[in-house]
């Protein structure tokens, strides 16, 4: 820990004084760059070189943040960034009002802890156990089991997908679950929640922003070939770390007051992430009527209290970058925002693809979505199921192991590109017809397999064209 500090603490300290000099900014930048920017990319620098210390990688940056915005940005008020303006009571009665960060950091701390121990409680129950009489034999064994978390992920939130696919794994690969194979159960349950606006938080925030169900269905196009190709490599790669066990647990039973209570928590955080907009809360009203009915794990909350506490510091930090403008809307830009989201939360980035309007919302959907897949943090389905599998937490063991996501993700995206072209939609804030910064307006509206000759340009430059 010590040796950590010496390293990433001088960083910090060294190249503020240097940046409050740099171009006479009001705020301090380096090379046109802002200051903040670069110490979130140190953070997550610390996080890929630092693996075995990445709560405290996360903690130091979250405070160099901090300490940056306090001392340098007179417009930064922590309060009206967690809570915004509308009042505690008024955000609580009516979710429309809520503003600020806070919803979202609760959410994330109730799902990643509720989660945690959704998944102990579905392992006691013993269907884990009677799984493998049902799955193939070989790598098909390992080729189902993916398809089945994509399946789930598509109505359930993906936290929740990838730690059942997890704790499948943990039984049918006897403890021995290869991190290539890790990083293909978070790729596939990113994947299957990117086409449904009840499978992602994402696809939520678009659905509750006015674009229709209908305009993000698309997305699976490329997430269904990205399955595929994940869940070949993956289940291959497995298959020769440990094959999957062949035949039941003998003398396992189905507990069915423990199936009951995980039934129960899955459909508390639908119902309560459809009325309320609040799925955590769902989650430990239903944890809290299991404990009646059951004995709760309770053990398993501080095991995943640091995975949970470093994946809020990164969101935190996501939160606190002044990116108020993105590039125009194009299909070049969802493909670059791909890769952004595997460092940076996907919850911000949507939220402006949102307030800018004229996106392909399906595209989209799969870019923010699957794209953090490629790195274990990029997404909160990764940063749960390494709090099980805590050798995962290592970029580079992720990246080498696992590069088929990437290989998937890439041909995903223009299988769907190709075959579906980009196809803007509106929602509430932004018409395509007549919002669109674009010249062929009628066209896009259109579903076209291919629009080559769309220029993004300006209202102006259309008209006189």
């Amino acid at each position: 820990m010590k040796k950590l500090l010496f390293l990433i603490l001088p960083l910090f300290l060294f190249i503020i004084p240097i940046g409050a000099f740099a171009e006479g900014n009001s705020i301090p930048a380096i090379g046109g760059i802002r200051l903040e920017f670069i110490l979130f990319a140190l953070t997550l620098v610390g996080v890929a070189l630092f693996h075995k210390q990445t709560f405290w990688v996360a903690i130091i940056g979250l405070i160099s943040i901090f300490t940056f915005k306090f001392i340098f940005d007179p417009e930064f008020n922590i309060i009206h960034h967690l809570i915004g303006e509308n009042s505690m009571i008024d955000q609580l009665t009516d979710k429309s009002l809520r503003q600020g960060e806070w919803s979202t950091i609760v959410n994330l701390l109730g799902l990643l802890l509720g989660f945690a121990l959704l998944a102990k409680i579905f392992e006691e129950s013993g269907v884990p156990d009677i799984i493998p009489k049902y799955l193939p034999n070989g790598w098909k064994g390992g080729f189902v089991l993916l398809v089945l978390v994509f399946i789930i992920s598509s109505f359930l939130d993906n936290i929740a997908a990838a730690m059942i696919g997890g704790t499948i794994a943990l039984v049918v690969f006897k403890h021995k679950v290869h991190i290539g194979y890790i990083a293909a159960i978070v790729a596939a349950s990113n994947a299957g929640g990117s086409g449904s606006v009840v499978g992602d938080t994402t696809t939520t925030m678009m659905w509750i922003d006015g674009v229709s169900p209908i305009n993000v269905l698309h997305a699976y196009v490329a997430a269904g070939v990205a399955l595929i190709i994940i869940a070949w490599f993956g289940s291959k790669q497995q298959d020769k770390y440990q094959r999957i066990t062949a035949n039941a647990i003998a003398g396992a039973k189905v507990d069915w007051g423990k199936l009951f209570i995980v039934l129960l928590i899955l459909i508390g955080a639908i119902l309560s992430n459809f009325l309320y907009d609040m799925p955590a809360l769902g989650v430990w009203i239903a944890i809290i009527i299991g404990a009646f009915i059951r004995k709760t794990p309770w053990g398993e909350i501080p095991g995943a209290i640091k995975g949970t506490v470093f994946l809020l510091c990164l969101v935190t930090a996501a939160s606190l970058m002044p990116v108020n403008d993105l590039p125009p809307a194009s299909w070049l830009t969802a493909f670059i925002l791909g890769f952004v989201s595997a460092v940076f939360d996907n919850i911000p980035l949507t939220k402006l693809c949102l307030e800018q309007g004229c996106y392909d919302w399906g595209m989209l959907a799969y870019t923010v979505g699957f794209g953090g897949s490629m790195i274990w943090f990029g997404s909160s389905a990764g940063v749960a199921i390494t709090n099980k599998f805590t050798e995962a937490r290592n970029v580079f063991q992720w990246i080498t192991k696992g590069w088929y996501v990437i290989l998937a993700y890439i041909v995903g995206f223009f299988v769907l590109y190709l075959t579906m072209g980009w196809e803007p939609a509106d929602n509430k804030k932004v018409k395509v017809a007549t919002d669109c910064n674009c010249v062929d307006k009628v066209e896009l509206s259109q579903k076209q397999p291919l629009i080559e000759n769309v220029n993004f340009t300006s209202m102006g430059e259309a008209e006189n064209k």
